[in-house]
């Protein structure tokens, strides 16, 4: 067990037959420290299942929605280095060569989501396009000396990230570069000797099987350097970096990627115009966080491919999270998550919630107790209620005619999604282009509002078929088309009819394009006279006259044959939303696929630490769960750590405390507890022991922002808050 070394230091040795201690899973969290049974297994893998083809539907999107600005990105690197070899004498070529390539990416505010970008971005490179690809963060480059030494240790010393299982002995002997050699040497002479006799020796080399480059050996691969958050890092240190690495263009292939949250004036504003004159700039713009969230949205709430649903509060706290804390999308997925595993966790029926091919085989095998469960939902309550005498006793008696129930009850749940979610989209197809947009501009707005209630009945829904009963007939015509493509998409039975409705509304309005224009009717032409008459010299009375005739005649006019095809189509488009946007809390069931505890949600994703600390600080019962502690409302207990006592103390005090009689009645409660005599206490001398505790409570009440020390009295510290549990 002994060991020898040059330096002092400190070996630890793990005794060979020591026992692994054991550690929970998060299975074992399911069965609340009971026995595990079938059930809670089943909902732990439901769970996990449901949770897996989420998580990469969200990736597949990613990788989707950054596609485009990833093959630009990809692109301007490929031809950032690509004539460095080749001849040229062009003047505005030789410019170009002397400055560093930059690509400048705007990645927005939702500042969470960065690292997710980065990192598929730099994965991206990797596969693709050149092995020598650094990131770098503010907090961790402060000199031009870290800058250099991140930047060789990523290089020379090898990244740790690269997942290459096989590579030549060769290779590894020359990357194996002592690290203390890095710190002594970091400059741009050494990147350039390394990159000199290493990383242009991988170009006459054949490529590896597992990497397919898009970029030819004929050139070395470049050295890409991604700032991550580029406002954090110190201007100065960025100035010098790009300076000294404006030397080195000619000798290094390297190209900067600034990672931006803001606006691309902000590399202006820390660079000076002499060091922003040495980049070749251009800007990569990646899709706005708003955009981001409609489509997650769409992908994982608005779509039957997962059983699991989110009610409308619920979803509005996800909502305003994102909206108003950080606009990540990853976040809200995170919350999203959240809220699957509560559901399966908290509903010891969520077993059920699972795909519809798997539905029949689970609950052909529910047990009684479950069975007595599914009676006690109040959805199934209900449906029970409205049956006839004889099916209520066979549904409250007979499992196995429940059984089958529930598997219809289930089918029908999935099919009213289905529909659900296609007349969702028509309508709002049909409203989000309309002014002041009275039911949301968002997908999402309408989803929530038709969540909460039945959507007819509010006043913005007939506000909104008011305006729409002035839309002229082109625009009308393109909603049309546009619903009718999205019906379609549906691909199911019952709204087959609804399609063929809105294909032959479409008919009728191209048959109102090629009809011959009808003759005049006998209202208009009374119209017409009684304006003629208006151009002719007359009294006062017959002025009113005629104006009366011509209000009424308006009044009686008949409508044209559009303005009744039109007003048809909005009735059918009245009646869809009535017949298959009624609210969710109508199905039977429903309680099987819908999270509905938003107070819960709530409480985990928007922290209230002072609310805490109060609740910690005014009853430590409520934590420590200590029989000791418990006391009545306004109470000192004796036995509670000497924080609260000091905590309960101060807010017995105004705007100033005196230390002095703040420690005189923490020695009375102390001296209480310890069961000593408080007027034993001479001359208010206390004991050393207590003095210091009093001391440490203090600190520790001022280090969590409740008081301060105040220079109007130098014996009395100010209280900062008010209020208290």
């Amino acid at each position: 067990m002994a060991t020898s070394s040059v330096s002092k230091g400190c070996f630890v040795f793990k005794p060979k037959d020591s026992k692994k201690r054991k550690t929970s899973t998060t299975a074992d969290y399911f069965h609340k420290g009971k026995a595990v049974s079938e059930n809670d297994k089943l909902r732990f893998s439901s769970y996990q299942s449901l949770w897996q083809q989420m998580k990469e539907e969200t990736e597949r999107l990613q990788e989707n929605l950054n596609e485009k600005m990833f093959d630009n990105f990809i692109s301007f690197i490929k031809k950032s280095h690509v004539q460095v070899n080749s001849e040229g004498n062009d003047w505005s070529y030789r410019m170009r060569c002397s400055e560093i390539p930059t690509a400048a990416l705007v990645l927005g505010v939702n500042v969470p989501d960065h690292e997710m970008t980065v990192q598929s971005l730099s994965d991206l490179l990797k596969q693709s396009l050149t092995p020598h690809v650094v990131c770098l963060q503010g907090k961790e480059c402060t000199t031009v000396k870290q800058v250099l030494q991140k930047i060789l240790k990523h290089l020379m010393g090898g990244n740790g990230n690269e997942e290459e299982e096989e590579e030549e002995e060769e290779e590894d002997m020359e990357r194996s570069v002592d690290f203390h050699q890095i710190k002594m040497s970091c400059s741009m002479a050494s990147l350039c000797r390394w990159y000199n006799t290493v990383a242009k020796k991988s170009t006459s080399k054949s490529p590896r099987k597992k990497r397919k480059s898009l970029l030819q050996h004929e050139v070395a691969p470049p050295i890409v350097i991604i700032f991550k958050d580029l406002e954090s890092f110190l201007p100065k240190v960025l100035q010098d970096f790009i300076i000294i690495a404006s030397n080195y263009i000619q000798r290094l292939p390297l190209v900067l990627v600034f990672g931006i949250a803001t606006s691309p004036i902000i590399i202006h504003r820390m660079l000076t115009h002499s060091v922003s004159s040495l980049l070749c700039i251009e800007l990569f713009q990646s899709l706005p966080c708003i955009d981001h969230l409609a489509a997650v949205i769409d992908k994982l709430v608005l779509t039957t491919k997962f059983p699991f649903k989110l009610s409308g509060k619920v979803l509005q706290v996800l909502i305003n999270i994102f909206l108003y804390h950080d606009f990540s999308a990853k976040n809200f997925v995170k919350g999203f998550q959240l809220s699957l595993l509560e559901h399966y966790y908290t509903q010891p029926l969520s077993f059920l919630c699972c795909a519809l091919n798997e539905t029949n085989a689970r609950v052909h095998h529910l047990s009684h107790d479950d069975c007595e469960l599914i009676r006690q939902l109040p959805s199934l309550m209900g449906y029970v209620d409205h049956q006839d005498s004889e099916k209520q006793v066979e549904l409250l008696t007979n499992d196995q005619y429940l059984k089958t129930i529930v598997q219809t009850l289930l089918t029908d749940l999935h099919v009213y999604h289905k529909n659900y979610f296609a007349v969702l989209k028509c309508l709002h197809i049909f409203t989000s282009s309309l002014p002041k947009y009275p039911l949301g501009k968002q997908i999402r707005e309408l989803y929530i509002t038709c969540l909460e209630s039945n959507v007819w009945e509010i006043k913005e829904y007939s506000s909104a078929f008011q305006l729409l009963g002035m839309m002229a007939k082109d625009e009308l015509v393109r909603l049309l088309q546009k619903c009718v493509e999205v019906l379609q998409s549906s691909e199911h039975k019952s709204l087959a009819q609804a399609t063929q409705t809105l294909e032959d509304f479409l008919a009728k309005f191209q048959k109102l394009d090629d009809a011959p224009v009808d003759d005049v009717e006998d209202g208009e032409e009374n119209i017409t006279e009684s304006q003629r008459s208006l151009q002719k010299k007359t009294d006062l009375y017959q002025l009113q006259k005629t104006l009366m005739e011509m209000k009424v005649l308006k009044r009686r006019k008949k409508p044209s044959r559009f303005e009744c095809l039109r007003m048809d189509v909005l009735q059918f488009m009245d009646q869809l939303a009535r017949q298959y946007l009624v609210s969710p809390d109508t199905q039977p069931l429903h309680e099987l696929v819908y999270f509905q505890d938003a107070s819960t949600l709530r409480r985990h994703l928007n922290a209230a630490p002072r609310a805490a600390l109060q609740m910690a600080l005014s009853n430590p019962y409520y934590y420590l769960k200590n029989e000791a502690l418990k006391s009545e409302g306004g109470t000192i207990t004796y036995a509670a750590p000497d924080i609260c006592i000091i905590y309960k103390l101060h807010l017995e005090c105004g705007r100033l405390i005196n230390l002095y009689d703040w420690l005189q009645a923490f020695a009375t409660v102390v001296c209480a507890a310890e069961g000593k005599d408080p007027d034993e206490i001479n001359n208010g001398q206390v004991e050393g022991v207590i003095h210091a505790r009093f001391i440490r409570a203090v600190s520790e009440l001022e280090f969590l922002g409740f008081i301060k020390s105040t220079k109007r009295k130098t014996d009395h510290v100010a209280r900062l808050t008010w209020g208290g549990f």
